[in-house]
């Protein structure tokens, strides 16, 4: 599935990764976890294809085909997806239009046909019901207005209407109360399956007891410094980061 490989990446000529290496196979979730800086976003970013940064060393391929030759919207059509830990608002673009477009690029892109309005109305209302999403809210725009919670289990709806192989989960967690968390958790547990791969980056054990992991990696100083079972997620939690952030 995916595999990272010595990856080195630069923003504005600061280099953030330095010698990553990651695997993660089909049908496992794995959890990165680090301090503040350490470049857990950043290589979100880099696997996404966001502007700005720039790859200056080593590999990062999905099922053996290179990322980092595609642009995004190549890379979203592969089927890698990722949820922000600050979604964006798009004034004027109603929510199901906006998912509709997505849904029907990534299509076209594959070569499948596009699916029609009341296919989608049809999809769309029984994941939103799984979800608690009220279906007006997909009238509004994206994201405008909408709490915390909203925009993530909005992004957890994107999913699960995009079917995505390769899943990056940025800090999904971020100003969510209890019940909220545990609906998203619920949504992206409901994706979890033997072709897909899921990247969960967070810097708190508490979505872990949710979204068990398979594989839980340390990041400090630009890479990975230490893998384990879901039992390293308790230590740190225990622990803290710093003899982690000391060695790298």
């Amino acid at each position: 599935m995916l595999s990272v490989s010595n990856l080195h990446a630069a923003v504005d000529g600061k280099e953030i990764l330095k010698g990553l290496s990651l695997e993660v196979p089909a049908g496992e979730v794995h959890a990165i976890m680090g301090p503040n800086g350490a470049g857990k976003s950043t290589l979100s970013y880099v696997l996404t294809g966001r502007d700005g940064y720039e790859v200056t060393e080593g590999s990062a391929t999905l099922d053996g085909e290179d990322l980092l030759s595609l642009e995004p919207e190549e890379r979203a059509a592969k089927g890698v997806f990722l949820s922000f830990q600050y979604p964006l608002e798009i004034p004027g673009v109603p929510a199901l239009t906006f998912v509709r477009t997505a849904l029907n690029a990534q299509r076209r892109a594959r070569g499948e046909p596009e699916v029609t309005a009341p296919e989608f109305l049809k999809l769309v209302r029984a994941r939103a019901g799984e979800l608690k999403i009220d279906f007006d809210m997909l009238k509004r725009a994206l994201n405008v207005g909408f709490s915390g919670g909203e925009k993530k289990r909005m992004e957890i709806l994107q999913m699960a209407i995009l079917q995505p192989r390769f899943l990056i989960l940025d800090e999904t967690d971020s100003g969510l109360d209890i019940d909220a968390l545990k609906i998203v958790a619920d949504g992206v547990n409901a994706l979890r399956g033997p072709d897909r791969g899921m990247l969960v980056i967070t810097h708190y054990q508490r979505l872990l007891d949710y979204i068990k992991p398979d594989r839980v990696h340390v990041l400090a100083g630009g890479r990975i410094v230490a893998s384990g079972g879901p039992e390293l997620a308790l230590q740190l939690e225990r622990e803290g980061y710093d003899r982690y952030a000391r060695a790298a």
